[in-house]
This record gives C-alpha cells, structure tokens and sequence, in this order.
C-alpha cells in the first residue's frame, strides 16, 4: 500500500495535468487508488486541509465495505455527508486518463467523533521557546491591522473572558491600491494552518485579550505540536526554527491514525486473513 499526502493545490495545478500523471503511474505500477480531502480540523483545533492519496496493490483485496458501492458515476458529485469528497476532488478525477479512472476507488471513510479541544486548550501559560512582546511590539501588530480586524479586538476585549486569538501577517492593498503588509486575526478558537518558517510573516503570532490588557507572542513550538496531535511527551528540537519545521511541515497525527484504523489496517487484515485461509 501507498499513501501519499499533499496540498490540496495538487488537485487542479497545471490544469490537473500533474495529479492525472501521479494517478497513471500508479495505475501503470499495478495499483488501485483513491483519494480523499481531509481538514484537520475535525481533529484538531487548526485549519488544515490536505490530499491525501491512498494506493492498493492489486494482489491485496479491497473489502467491499471500505468503498463506497454502486457505479462510479454516482459518486461524481459532493454530498453534504461525505466531507472527503470535495467539488475539486471530483473535478480531478474526471481529468484522469480513462485507465487511471478504470482503477479508481472512492474510498468510505466515516466520520471521527466530534473534536472536544479548543485552541486556547492548547496555549501554554508559560511559553518554552518564545517570548512575550513588548508593549511596542503588540502595538505595531494591533496598528497593522485594518478596521475590521482591530474591531474583533475590540469585541474581544468586551467578552468578560480571555480570549486568544491567533494572527498571520499577510501583504493587502489598501483603499489606494497600495499593498501593505496586514495582521489578520481570528478568534474562532481555531488556528491558522501551520507553515515551514520561512520568514517572519509564515510564523504565526497568538493575541491574548483579557479585557483592556492585550498581550502577543509567536506560537511556541510546544503549541505547535499539539496543533500536530503530538503528545507532550515528544521531544522536539531545541531551535526554534527546526521545532516549528517540524510542525509546518508534519502530517497530523489524529488524520493518519484515523486513515491507518479505517482503511489501511482493515485492507491488511483482510489480505492476511485470505493469506491464511489459502
């Protein structure tokens, strides 16, 4: 079996020419396949949607209760109960070459139980790694960001509870159509998708509000794991940079086990069982 994990970009880039050639090689290597467009933040408290393409050879059996049945046409269009399967999903698989499609499988995968975790479960009180802005700097982030974003502060501070938010620095035209660089904030207990750190705007800033008092600091590289589905108890590098490289660049964890436990170990199970009985 293979699994392969991408942005969901790699759906539609170069007209869909690119996931057309990843679906004929592994056609033409003696697979079938299928994929699915899965958003961590069924399991976790980040935005984070993936691609993930899970491959079978064709020596090992499929049970049937892992696909979804009936002919493959039905199953062209997205459903309000099955999330996995997105409009662009839909749009790739109608581009690849008709043996690819001939080995495609659109894969069942149920739903997981409802995430219980909130972001600002997962803030530390007293961060390792990082530190705390200065009044300064918390300053020029509240000034960077336009009227609508310094009015969710605003009603942040109203709330009677600490509130956490967490802030990307995007490059935004102005009402001159000058671009500027902007603090985007979002109080939706939900973190911004994790990124490589390329560079200061790629890291992502955290804002506290408890009432008048507003406080800012990068995410800590032990918060970034657990945005990850890491346990505490993963030791992760001593660098800034390489911690949050880590994290950026990670799968999470929860999404694997969860394509792991409902499809990868079922396909094994089966192929073993069959193995046994010949």
């Amino acid at each position: 079996m293979i699994t392969l994990e991408n942005v969901c970009g790699a759906l539609n880039s170069h007209q869909g020419r690119d996931f057309a050639t990843i679906g004929t090689v592994i056609a033409h290597a003696g697979y079938r396949f299928g994929a699915l467009v899965i958003d961590a933040i069924d399991f976790v408290p980040q935005s984070r949607p993936r691609l993930f393409v899970i491959a079978v050879h064709n020596g090992l059996r499929v049970p049937a209760e892992l696909m979804q049945q009936g002919p493959t046409e039905l199953f062209t269009n997205p459903e309000p109960h099955d999330p996995w399967r997105t409009r662009a999903l839909i749009h790739a698989y109608r581009r690849l070459p008709e043996p690819a499609r001939k080995r495609w499988i659109w894969w069942r995968l149920p739903l997981p139980p409802a995430r219980k975790t909130v972001f600002a479960d997962l803030v530390e009180d007293e961060p390792t790694g990082v530190r705390w802005h200065t009044m300064a700097e918390t300053r020029k982030l509240l000034n960077m960001m336009s009227r609508v974003n310094a009015s969710k502060v605003a009603a942040a501070k109203t709330v009677g509870r600490r509130m956490v938010g967490t802030i990307y620095k995007r490059t935004r035209p102005d009402s001159h159509g000058i671009k500027r660089q902007r603090a985007e904030i979002r109080f939706d207990n939900v973190a911004g998708c994790l990124r490589t750190p390329r560079g200061g705007s790629s890291r992502q800033t955290i804002m506290i509000v408890d009432g008048e008092r507003v406080r800012s600091r990068l995410l800590s590289p032990r918060e970034a794991a657990r945005l990850m589905g890491l346990p505490d108890t993963y030791e992760l590098p001593q660098n800034y940079n390489e911690a949050y490289h880590l994290a950026g660049d990670g799968v999470v964890v929860p999404v694997v086990r969860h394509i792991a436990m409902n499809i990868l170990e079922p396909v094994l199970a089966g192929s073993t069982s069959r193995q046994e009985a010949a």
